[in-house]
This record gives C-alpha cells, sequence and structure tokens, in this order.
C-alpha cells in the first residue's frame, strides 16, 4: 500500500510540474506575441495612400473622424461612412468635429448607428459596401486598434480590399510604452481582444 501511495504521489508530482511547464511556455508566448504585437503597430501616418472606392472611420475619439474626413476631402474616396455612432448623436453633432466648413459633409457622409462594438463595425461596414458595390476602403482607427478591426472587416467582406490609415493619439506612447502605465493596460487589453478574436469563428453582431 505505502508503494502505490507513493507511486501516485510521483505521478501526482509529475503532472504538476507538466502543468506548470505549460503554464510556463503559453505565458513565454503570450509576452513573446505581445513584445511583437507592440512592436510592429505603426508610429507614423502613411506618406501617401492611393484612393478607394470609399472610407471608412470607426468610432471611438474625434481624431479618427477629423483624419477620415480630411481624405475625403482629398478625394481619398467617393464617400464616408462613420460606424457606430451612439443613437444620441446627431449627424449635426459629428459635423461640429470635422475642420472647416465641411463642405462634403452633407452630400458624401453616411452615418452608421448600429454597431456597440469592432464586431458590429464590421458587420455595418459590410453591408455599407454591399449596398454601394464598393471593392475597396481606407480603414481608419487608431493604430492600435487597427489589426483587430482589419481582421474583423476581411472576415466580414472578404472580396473587399482594406487599406489600413492609423490615427495618433497624443496620449498614447508607443515608444517606451512600458513607462507609461496607461499606455500599457490599453496595449495589453487590445492584444488580449486580439488573440481573441483569432481564436473565435465569425457571428454577426447585427440584427437579422
Amino acid at each position: 500500500m505505502a508503494a502505490v501511495g507513493t507511486l501516485r504521489q510521483k505521478k501526482g508530482w509529475r503532472l504538476t510540474r507538466i502543468a506548470v511547464g505549460l503554464a510556463a511556455l503559453g505565458l513565454a508566448a503570450y509576452v513573446g506575441g505581445f513584445f511583437l504585437f507592440t512592436a510592429e503597430l505603426d508610429r507614423t501616418p502613411p506618406a501617401e495612400i492611393a484612393a478607394a472606392d470609399g472610407i471608412v472611420a470607426l468610432t471611438g475619439g474625434p481624431d479618427r473622424i477629423t483624419a477620415a474626413y480630411r481624405l475625403l476631402e482629398q478625394g481619398k474616396g467617393k464617400r464616408l461612412l462613420i460606424t457606430g455612432v451612439h443613437p444620441d448623436v446627431s449627424a449635426r453633432s459629428l459635423k461640429e468635429i470635422v475642420p472647416g466648413e465641411a463642405l462634403k459633409f452633407d452630400c458624401c457622409v453616411d452615418v452608421g448607428h448600429m454597431a456597440e462594438n469592432t464586431i458590429g463595425n464590421a458587420d455595418e461596414t459590410a453591408e455599407w459596401v454591399r449596398r454601394r458595390d464598393y471593392r475597396s476602403i481606407i480603414l481608419v482607427t487608431s493604430t492600435y486598434h487597427l489589426p483587430r478591426a482589419k481582421l474583423e472587416l476581411q472576415r466580414a467582406m472578404p472580396d473587399v480590399e482594406i487599406r489600413p490609415f492609423p490615427v495618433f493619439q497624443d496620449t498614447l506612447h508607443l515608444d517606451g510604452w512600458w513607462a507609461y502605465p496607461g499606455t500599457t493596460r490599453l496595449l495589453i487589453s487590445e492584444y488580449t481582444k486580439y488573440l481573441l478574436t483569432l481564436t473565435y469563428g465569425r457571428q454577426s453582431s447585427m440584427p437579422s
């Protein structure tokens, strides 16, 4: 009986060591992937971007809308979709955000109120693209959000060319991010969401 107990104890320790080893490997992979994720984020906007059929701005800050509208003024797209706008926010309120007299806002900007998250943004964009028979779009969102946003949009409309256009906030410190707790928390959160996005199958968030 003592021998059996000893064997069970050894087996238990062996399983524990295996579990600890696997957990350590998983943590190392997560940390290594996180550093790679942060290193590959764009630090500057593209010097030039080719024109597309449409432009899409994902809500999450006025800088995204401003950058997207400037692209519209430059003729980089026929129309601009602002997706994920809160139901209580009117088109008039958004018009006040964009610079200048916003001459193209009334004719060439569409406001989407249905999306509540990035999956919803992808669904709302896919429907907009389908209605207008577009084949290419410029995707405007924060640089840290681009990897996940592009992945979701590619899944929702695999036949559409997506050209990313990163937006940068003054409060986001990509160089030396480890010295800024707020930036570190934001990047860890976004990286984790990106990993989760890689693992799940696509499901529509829009009402049928």
